[in-house]
């Protein structure tokens, strides 16, 4: 009885065992298939997706359009182009003409791209052949750029040969904040004004603020005249085509070797306009990441880069916002500013003018760049009135890394000029009227004392280069 009841024992825990292997097993071969289902379903995709890559891939460049037109309104085409993306240049046939068109993709409305012409839209009509190239705007960067003249997207117009050299792309992300090493050392302009008041350091980025007409163009070429910095970029964005050959031959010429002008006129598509200081800045940042040069990237205007920026924006739909400018304005001009600067490798040294109609420094662009940019020159058209150029207004500018980049002597020298300058301008009407009376204010008798020695030495001849050893002395004994 015993024996028995063992035996039906064990083989009640062996009927157990096997109940539950059995168990195991299936469930282990559900995993497995269910893995396997899984699996499969990811190649599947995988697949499909390579697939389409591949599709698109053999559409990229092939004789077969990608896409085509289907409207034109304004200055915007409207194509169905399927796999395109934002940013990707395509190319658009022209009736009647031996080359297609570049145009970028800007935006899209449900199915179709809305592109942007890099050119005219004459012999473009509707179901006219889009191609897709698969890159964004790229231009070639190498040494030959010295000493030539490209338009905004980067093709020679001085005649000279093509270019070649490394591909580079237009549109470029900013060096990482953490990445920027402190900017220490002083950068000599060739003006005094600006050298001994309101000096540069490598890797600054500064606004030029002025008008119309008071002389922004003429002090950035005394400056280009006058700089240390190893490679000089002009960007020149809807300027009259004619001020390209005075540029060139008055204010450059001396350091044309050196300098690469990029220049886009008031009559090119506004894309291309916009397109030429994006040009501009991949260039200076070539030399200063690829070369580890000391760049300086002369920017005139940033206003009608903002103004480029506006017309493609209305275009691609957006609604307008603060004094007619849509969002974008706002979202490029920081974009814009931060690429410029030091890295471990060079620095560019931004100076990017501004114009302020009747001096208004509250204007959208004006208010916006200032508080982008590490200082700020602002020039005065009652300066130039009066024959003093260049017309830098020393006590309205101000460069916020001058404390660490000049000894002590020299900053507190700077102060005590500015605060005479500060003084003086403050009792200017009274002093033309003839109602100062000396003696009733030593600070302001010292003013006026000191007045005429500070204007000479903040005056400049436009083709004189001053020296840096020279300028600091002749601040410091005005400083005494």
């Amino acid at each position: 009885m015993k024996a028995g009841r063992v035996i039906d024992g064990d083989e009640h825990d062996a009927q157990l065992l096997a109940q539950r292997l059995v168990q195991d097993a299936r469930a282990e071969a559900e995993r497995i298939v269910g893995d396997a289902r899984l699996e499969a379903e990811r190649i599947s995709v995988r697949a499909a997706a390579e697939v389409a890559r591949a599709r698109d891939e053999l559409k990229v460049g092939s004789d077969q359009p990608s896409g085509q037109v289907d409207e034109i309104v304004g200055l915007v085409v409207r194509a169905t182009v399927p796999g395109v993306a934002l940013g990707e240049v395509v190319k658009i046939d022209r009736r009647h003409h031996a080359s297609p068109v570049p145009a970028e993709v800007v935006g899209f409305r449900g199915e179709q791209a809305v592109l942007l012409p890099l050119g005219e839209l004459a012999g473009i009509g509707p179901a006219s052949a889009v191609w897709r190239t698969g890159d964004p705007l790229t231009i070639k960067c190498g040494d030959d750029l010295l000493g030539r003249v490209v338009d905004g997207i980067g093709d020679p117009i001085d005649g000279g040969a093509p270019l070649h050299g490394e591909a580079w792309a237009v549109d470029r992300a900013a060096p990482p904040p953490l990445s920027r090493p402190q900017i220490v050392a002083p950068l000599p302009t060739g003006v005094r004004a600006i050298d001994s008041m309101l000096t540069l350091g490598r890797g600054q980025r500064v606004g030029l603020f002025a008008a119309a007409g008071v002389g922004k163009s003429t002090l950035l070429g005394q400056i280009a005249r006058g700089t240390s910095a190893d490679v000089i970029v002009t960007c020149l964005v809807g300027e009259r085509g004619r001020e390209l050959g005075e540029l060139l031959g008055d204010e450059l010429a001396a350091s044309r070797a050196r300098t690469v002008v990029v220049c886009a006129t008031s009559d090119a598509p506004p894309l291309v306009r916009l397109r030429a200081v994006h040009t501009a800045t991949a260039i200076a940042e070539w030399f200063r990441d690829k070369r580890g040069a000391s760049v300086l990237l002369l920017v005139d205007s940033l206003t009608r880069v903002a103004r480029a920026q506006r017309e493609v924006g209305l275009s691609a739909g957006e609604p307008p916002a603060r004094h007619g400018y849509p969002p974008s304005v706002f979202a490029l001009l920081p974009r814009l500013v931060e690429r410029a600067g030091a890295t471990a490798q060079g620095a560019i040294t931004a100076i990017y003018t501004v114009l302020v109609a009747g001096n208004d420094m509250d204007e959208p662009i004006a208010d916006e760049v200032r508080g982008l940019v590490d200082g700020h020159l602002v020039l005065d058209r009652r300066l130039a009135q009066r024959a003093h150029f260049p017309p830098i207004d020393v006590v309205a500018s101000v460069s916020r890394l001058m404390p660490r980049l000049v000894a002590s002597d020299h900053a507190a020298a700077a102060t005590r000029v500015r605060e005479r300058l500060a003084i003086y301008e403050e009792h200017r009407d009274l002093i033309t009227l003839g109602a100062y009376q000396k003696g009733r204010d030593p600070k302001l008798d010292d003013a006026v004392a000191a007045y005429p020695s500070i204007e000479r030495v903040l005056r400049q001849k436009r083709d004189e280069a001053a020296d840096w050893d020279r300028s600091l002395s002749f601040l410091l004994a005005l400083g005494r």
